[in-house]
């Protein structure tokens, strides 16, 4: 009888990876008008769809309660939003089903549309490199050599050999945003501030070894975000707010962060040419998000925005500093702010940034038509 059960047993997990891998590589699309089969997305908390939630088990935390989720899913899914987030829009303008985390499924979710590997609070680099380097301990765990390893993982389970490329060359990549954090937890912790340019070509290197990482695996299409105007960002205006005002840009935005962020984007989008130079066959994507984020504040009213730089979940002034959790009190509809919490976007900003690279001049080509 144990044989006769060991066999069945056996049976029923070669029948579980056959139907994964059948599922991934047959995948059709939620729309015809689609090329891409999937997407696999990594990042941080801008695009993470639940894999922080799930990480954490039964801990509490602000993120599991309203008013999280509170404008499109109507309860919190772990998204660090009111509701839909960047990689949401991307997937149903490209006809394709709500991509999942991976962590509530990783190892059983066979995944058809593809998966979501971002995590709240993930670094480009890993915890080591600041805290031996610097001296700085990071709260996040979930780098991005760690998400490309889970992603490894997932594909030696439902794709392994040659399935692999098949899988990838069918599907859309999304490698970021990812980089941002490596910067906030240094120059939010009011270290000094020059010290983080040291950072920038650490950064960029790890994001394009992993775009290499991905093209040896077979992708064929990576978009690579750039960081946002973090000098827009409620946080950053609580926490170097002077009475200069030749430290502030005509949208009353702090110059120097935002200039902080266009030195990071300017090499990352350096070596993304060199990439896209020594892969002629692969589409690389440079994404700009500082751009199509700097529309909402450079005229908001055409969003339906109010002030941008105010947060509409928890603190005061710029609405940064106290948490948004159940007690926070919002400032009205997250659909007139540009900020849900002082860090993070509304669903409102996150689908005009999206439609700044789906349609518009943020993408090159814009991702609508790049296949």
């Amino acid at each position: 009888m144990a044989s006769e059960y060991q066999a069945h047993r056996c049976i029923s997990s070669c029948i579980l990876l056959l139907v994964g891998a059948i599922l991934l590589l047959s995948a059709g699309t939620g729309s015809s008008a689609s090329c891409y089969k999937r997407i696999f997305t990594f990042g941080d908390s801008i695009i993470d769809t639940g894999n922080f939630m799930e990480s954490i088990g039964h801990n509490p935390s602000p993120i599991k309660e309203p008013p999280y989720g509170m404008t499109f899913f109507h309860h919190p899914t772990g998204r660090i939003c009111d509701g839909r987030v960047l990689i949401d829009f991307y997937a149903e303008a490209l006809g394709l089903p709500l991509i999942p985390p991976n962590l509530p499924h990783e190892n059983s979710g066979l995944f058809p549309g593809g998966a979501n590997f971002a995590v709240f609070a993930a670094t480009a680099l890993p915890p080591e490199y600041f805290r031996y380097k610097w001296n700085l301990t990071v709260p996040g765990s979930a780098c991005l050599s760690k998400q490309i390893g889970w992603f490894q993982e997932m594909l030696h389970r439902l794709a392994p050999g040659n399935a692999t490329k098949t899988v990838l060359s069918e599907s859309l990549i999304a490698l970021g945003e990812i980089g941002g954090n490596d910067y906030n937890f240094w120059l939010l912790s009011h270290r000094p501030r020059d010290i983080a340019y040291q950072f920038i070509p650490d950064v960029v290197s790890i994001i394009i070894n992993t775009a290499q990482v991905l093209i040896n695996l077979g992708a064929k299409t990576i978009m690579i975000p750039g960081n946002f105007p973090i000098g827009c960002v409620p946080a950053y205006l609580k926490a170097f707010k002077t009475n200069n005002p030749a430290d502030y840009d005509e949208f009353h935005c702090l110059k120097w962060f935002n200039d902080f962020s266009m030195r990071h984007n300017q090499a990352l989008s350096n070596e993304i040419n060199r990439l896209m130079a020594q892969h002629p066959g692969v589409k690389i994507i440079y994404a700009d998000y500082f751009g199509a984020a700097m529309e909402i504040f450079k005229n908001p009213y055409k969003f339906g925005i109010g002030d941008p730089l105010l947060a509409c979940c928890g603190g005061k002034g710029y609405g940064a500093g106290k948490l948004c959790d159940k007690d926070a009190i919002l400032r009205g509809d997250p659909a007139n702010f540009a900020s849900w919490d002082g860090i993070h976007m509304t669903e409102k900003s996150y689908k005009a940034v999206a439609d700044g690279v789906l349609h518009g001049s943020f993408a090159k080509p814009p991702l609508l038509y790049s296949c």
